[in-house]
């Protein structure tokens, strides 16, 4: 059984379908709060749809399955492909461990798909299989796809161990984890293609996943009561050929390239292995680093003056971000997910300074601050102090920027492209681009200071002596254990435990404080075609009362005799507010429901998810 059929690009042709495309106008600007508080669904919504087999643009794909876009020509990529998969999922994992519990079945049937995905025969090796592979030109092999894919499982196997289903994690989860730590641990120090899938080298953020992937493999692996041998002694020599992409003023993203290096790979390596329990550490790159935030600078202002959109856009300022500057691809534009990425890292960044109570500028990352405090100076600042306040505002106001070009320059739907046109932000390339959308989707959640998991940093950021050039041989076997327990498909057993009352149903785990709770709104309104039923109220997340701005509600599990319409807001815990519903007419006309407003305090402690449910008045 050759270990090299684990391919970092699965791309399986899924068949062709025609499909109606989403409405193309480009949105006007309006409040970030508001639009993110409805962007948030759209987001969700558009991930689903690219999922089969019940996915609206995702039918002819099996289940489980992830396209990459409906586009079906110019450019065609309807496909799967394991990096952008495992990065979707992982972001559905972590809204399902944040309460959206109606992403369970698409998590199985995703873990489902991947074990078989894991056999199919193509050019990167295979093993057997009946399914079809991509066969045509593409710059393969891509070694950051398993561990990504592992990542993802692997935080989807501690929500089940967390609540009873040990068993689950290790008969079902394990065996397809191990097999890509596996190829991870014999093929880390091997050269492949970069996540633009153009250079043939090493890559920053493939190593920087790799690593990330065999230390918390290591753990997941006891936790399931194995061991990872491979992993413990690989991930050392990962952590210091890391080191070697920084240049002493950014990070390299690639070797074998003849490219700057100046890249969104590496504002991507480092919020794909951000830790919240990590501290400012260099070594890993950590978003608040000294390296990560002068490599944030350094390619940011590479795109400053090559794109008209970002035209008198000065140092310090957000700028619309593409994935290097010497990009030729669709005439080389800025990505939205690239763009949202910029925004991300500075979230993360503020979420490590906060929980530090201090933040601390280097000679190294100078030049970043004082872009952004022009008074700033090398060293190390209590939250207590004025610099500090001053500065962390400074930063929170220019990670909004970026997701205010993202708004900018969406669709007047929400619905988000892979690129728009660097000369008049209209939106181009593959639309619905479901890693856009995971994109909105998880720097939201950090701008909420909603964070993942732990994965290990804290222990793994200690840089060997000597870097050696060496690889492990791991374990390969086909996974065929898919039978999820119906306990847990329906919703029982485990410790996982459920409480109604008059007023909301919730779900918890483990008595602990949440920074955000996902706030479900159930409303049973019966409307006539055309209609539309929104939600506003009295913080910025629902519109601030303002109806252009409200969250939209949807009707997809809406029936004749349950005209449910939902939505889900993921909101600060202990947040008071008071709420209302509209319905908006087919000609834009919006009748309010009927006085008094309704008013809620989310739960502050022991809860991650709670709906509300109501009934038009």
């Amino acid at each position: 059984m050759p270990p090299r059929f684990w391919t970092a690009l699965c791309a399986f042709s899924l068949g062709h379908a025609v499909l109606a495309a989403r409405q193309i106008a480009p949105r006007a600007t309006a409040s970030l709060d508001g639009w993110l508080a409805k962007e948030t669904t759209v987001a969700r919504t558009g991930i689903l749809d690219n999922i089969g087999s019940n996915g609206a643009y995702a039918k002819s794909a099996k289940s489980g399955i992830v396209i990459a876009s409906p586009s079906t020509d110019n450019p065609d990529y309807y496909y799967t492909w394991t990096r952008d998969s495992a990065l979707v999922m992982k972001t559905l994992v972590d809204l399902f461990k944040n309460g959206d519990s109606d992403l369970l079945s698409i998590i199985e049937e995703y873990i489902n798909a991947q074990a078989h995905i894991q056999t199919v025969s193509n050019p990167s090796g295979d093993l057997s299989s009946d399914e079809t592979a991509f066969t045509g030109s593409w710059g393969r092999p891509q070694r950051d796809g398993p561990a990504l894919r592992a990542s993802a499982m692997i935080a989807f196997g501690q929500w089940l161990i967390e609540n009873g289903y040990t068993t689950t994690a290790t008969d079902i989860v394990w065996p397809i984890v191990r097999n890509d730590l596996s190829y991870v641990a014999q093929h880390w120090n091997s050269s492949g293609y970069d996540l633009w899938e153009e250079v043939n080298g090493e890559s920053f953020f493939t190593t920087a996943v790799q690593h990330r992937a065999l230390v918390e493999g290591s753990k997941f692996a006891s936790q399931v009561g194995s061991s990872c041998s491979y992993c413990d002694s690989q991930a050392p020599q990962v952590l210091c050929f890391l080191q070697s992409y920084w240049t002493g003023s950014y990070t390299l993203a690639n070797f074998g390239s003849s490219r700057s290096g100046k890249d969104a790979n590496t504002l991507l390596g480092s919020i794909h292995t951000f830790d919240p329990e990590a501290g400012c550490d260099d070594s890993t790159f950590q978003p608040c680093s000294s390296r990560a935030l002068a490599n944030h600078k350094v390619v940011t202002d590479s795109f400053r003056g090559i794109y008209t959109v970002n035209s008198g856009k000065t140092a310090g300022q957000a700028v619309a971000v593409g994935r290097y500057p010497e990009d030729s691809y669709y005439n080389g534009n800025p990505w939205y997910l690239c763009t949202m990425a910029a925004a991300e890292l500075l979230y993360d960044a503020l979420y490590q300074w906060n929980k530090a109570g201090s933040l601390t500028i280097s000679a190294t990352s100078l030049g970043f601050f004082t872009d952004l405090y022009s008074s700033a100076t090398p060293g190390t600042y209590s939250s207590s102090s004025a610099t500090y306040s001053s500065i962390v505002s400074a930063v929170k106001t220019y990670a909004d920027g970026y997701m205010s070009i993202t708004e900018q320059y969406a669709y007047s739907n929400g619905s988000l492209s892979e690129q728009f046109d660097k000369s008049n932000g209209i939106p181009t390339s593959a639309r619905d681009l479901t890693w856009s959308y995971a994109a909105l989707l998880t720097a939201n959640m950090r701008r909420n200071s909603v964070v993942p998991p732990a994965w290990g940093e804290a222990s793994a950021s200690s840089v060997p002596a000597t870097c050696v050039a060496t690889s492990a041989s791991g374990t390969y076997s086909t996974a065929t254990n898919t039978k999820w327990p119906s306990a847990l498909t329906s919703g029982t057993g485990g410790t996982t435990t459920t409480t109604t009352t008059s007023k909301s149903t919730t779900t918890s785990t483990t008595c602990t404080t949440p920074t955000s709770v996902a706030v479900t709104f159930d409303l049973l309104a019966t409307t006539t075609y055309g209609e539309n039923v929104r939600l506003t109220g009295s913080i910025p997340a629902l519109g601030n009362w303002d109806p252009s701005s409200a969250v939209a509600l949807s009707a997809s599990k809406y029936t004749s005799s349950t005209p449910l319409w939902y939505a889900i807001v993921n909101l600060p815990a202990g947040q008071v507010f008071q709420y209302k519903y509209i319905r908006v007419e087919s000609d834009g006309s919006i009748e309010w429901e009927s006085d008094p407003n309704l008013a809620y305090t989310v739960p502050a402690a022991c809860t991650t998810a709670v709906t509300l449910s109501d009934t038009w008045r």
